[in-house]
């Protein structure tokens, strides 16, 4: 009965944090409507089942990666014609990064949070959306032109499978940091527990550099490869809007048309929890 006690103010206590947090992302515009309401959900079952440290995590992938999309407004506008969504967040967007997350908190919560490869799993999974958020919205100002991922040839900035070195390195940053706080995290949890964190904790940055990086450069390659990809013939442009900015139809250029961005996001996400899971059980059991 206590327990469930606990998991009630737990949830309710996580339900009042993500209310404030989306409404204040969609009044600095980094949420749209829809987008709102899909980060309470996720942020009240993450907080909920997950407990604070997986709860912080969280914030802390929201609030850089909205921080960096309005870094250099100006020149991603010019750009923006390139990408299916706008530095506005909406529902599919907060699903395809948060719930798996939320997935991997239920079965923490079902489990008893006494499996520590589903922590490793949820690390990951931010990493890797961390990982491509930073890389997307710090590479795109880079002065060096993208390659694609799978030939090398230059393309335009803002092109589906375009990587760049400032877009790798920031990849490799976004995900370290998410490894870093969730040790970080971890280490003040156990202490304030009585119950200190194990020493293999402190792969955690490292785990979450491997699978965030993984993650970003599996989204770059389905980007240029199967993701569906349109090409508006009145503005001459390539992208992965089904329908253009500028109000007419593009047509169908390459890849899966059920694979929009949403769904690269999701399975990013997806890698990058694998990764971890991969590397937890050898640091953990071997």
């Amino acid at each position: 009965m206590t327990g469930l006690l606990g998991l009630g103010l737990r949830t309710a206590a996580g339900l009042a944090l993500s209310a404030a947090i989306a409404w204040a992302g969609y009044k600095r515009e980094s949420l749209s409507r829809s987008g709102l309401w899909g980060a309470i959900v996720v942020g009240t079952l993450i907080f909920g089942l997950g407990g604070w440290v997986w709860g912080l995590l969280l914030i802390a992938f929201f609030v850089t990666s909205s921080a960096l999309s309005h870094y250099g407004s100006r020149r991603k506008q010019s750009l923006a014609e390139h990408f299916a969504k706008t530095g506005r967040r909406d529902l599919g967007q907060t699903l395809a990064n948060g719930s798996l997350g939320a997935a991997l908190a239920v079965a923490n919560a079902l489990t008893g949070g006494t499996h520590p490869l589903l922590f490793f799993a949820f690390t990951g999974a931010l990493a890797a959306v961390n990982a491509d958020t930073w890389a997307t919205e710090l590479g795109i100002l880079s002065g060096e032109q993208p390659r694609l991922i799978t030939t090398g040839e230059p393309v335009e900035w803002g092109t589906s499978g375009g990587i760049s070195s400032l877009g790798a390195l920031a990849s490799v940053a976004g995900a370290w940091t998410i490894g870093f706080l969730a040790l970080a995290f971890g280490i003040v949890q156990g202490r304030l527990s009585g119950m200190p964190a194990g020493p293999r904790l402190g792969w955690l940055p490292l785990v979450a550099a491997f699978a965030g990086l993984a993650g970003s450069l599996l989204d770059s390659l389905l980007g240029a490869t199967v993701q569906a990809t349109y090409y508006c013939l009145h503005c001459g442009k390539e992208t992965e809007q089904p329908l253009h900015r500028c109000g007419r139809q593009p047509i169908f250029l390459r890849g899966w048309h059920w694979l929009d961005n949403d769904w690269v996001n999701f399975v990013t996400s997806l890698a990058g929890a694998l990764v971890a899971t991969a590397f937890g059980a050898l640091v953990l059991y071997l």
